[in-house]
């Protein structure tokens, strides 16, 4: 419990100083005061960690190795994807020049609507081919509990097969790609579900020495990340729409 008390105060201190940008002595002075109760408390039951306190420790060390582990790992695999990536104009121009089309609408789920998907270069890879509809689909969660339906799209045509689509979620709404795609239709994109695949990245990750990470983290983060929820159920997708293309990546 003391512990809890501690872990209070430092994180009320963090968002008084980033988030309400409250002035650095004022924070230390007040904060400071509380810490000094806060670490009282803790002297006193320094005792009760040899008689079974340090469990709670152990755990919680644990649980704070796993998600810094997670954190830091999504950080360096999105930094790792990014480096690799092509600017969306470049690769609009130059796809322009000749590439097949195919009938059909193509949505390719991205985390950074600048930059071409890595399913996206696989896809054309692969299949020598666009869609005649690229959509390039976006998902953001707001700090905020709810986004009402009728605001939850934000369509933006790049040229007539280009579209980049953006989703707001709040961060208590259950996401359901299929039924904020039908919003498009407010703005001028219809979208046939029948008539649409949605293309996933799967990315299987090699660890190696010598990353920014511990060898043994990132094996822990591989693990990890190989048994993470599947994105195509996290977001609804229908089974029976979905193409996942793999790529190898180095941590």
């Amino acid at each position: 419990m003391d512990g809890c008390l501690e872990e209070t105060t430092v994180l009320a201190f963090i968002v008084a100083r980033r988030i309400w940008h409250w002035n650095f002595v004022v924070c230390v002075a007040l904060f400071g005061a509380f810490l000094l109760i806060d670490l009282g408390f803790f002297s006193a039951n320094v005792p009760k960690i040899v008689e079974g306190g340090w469990f709670p420790l152990a755990f919680g060390l644990g649980v704070f190795i796993l998600m810094s582990t997670w954190k830091l790992g999504r950080d360096l695999l999105f930094a790792s994807i990014a480096a690799d990536s092509i600017p969306l104009p470049d690769f609009i121009e130059s796809a322009s020049l000749g590439c097949t089309t195919v009938p059909g609408t193509a949505v390719f789920m991205t985390s950074n609507p600048a930059a071409v998907p890595h399913a996206l270069l696989h896809s054309l890879k692969h299949y020598k081919s666009l869609h005649e509809r690229v959509v390039l689909l976006s998902v953001v969660t707001l700090d905020v509990p709810h986004v009402a339906t009728a605001q939850r799209v934000a369509v933006e045509t790049i040229n007539p097969q280009f579209h980049r689509v953006t989703i707001f979620y709040g961060f208590t709404d259950n996401p359901d790609l299929p039924e904020a795609l039908e919003w498009c239709t407010e703005q001028g994109l219809r979208i046939d579900m029948m008539d649409t695949s949605f293309f996933l990245g799967r990315e299987t990750l090699v660890p190696r020495v010598g990353a920014a990470m511990a060898l043994w983290r990132e094996r822990l983060f591989v693990g990890m990340y190989r048994n993470a929820g599947s994105v195509a159920a996290y977001f609804n997708l229908p089974p029976n729409r979905v193409v996942e293309l793999g790529s190898q990546i180095v941590l």
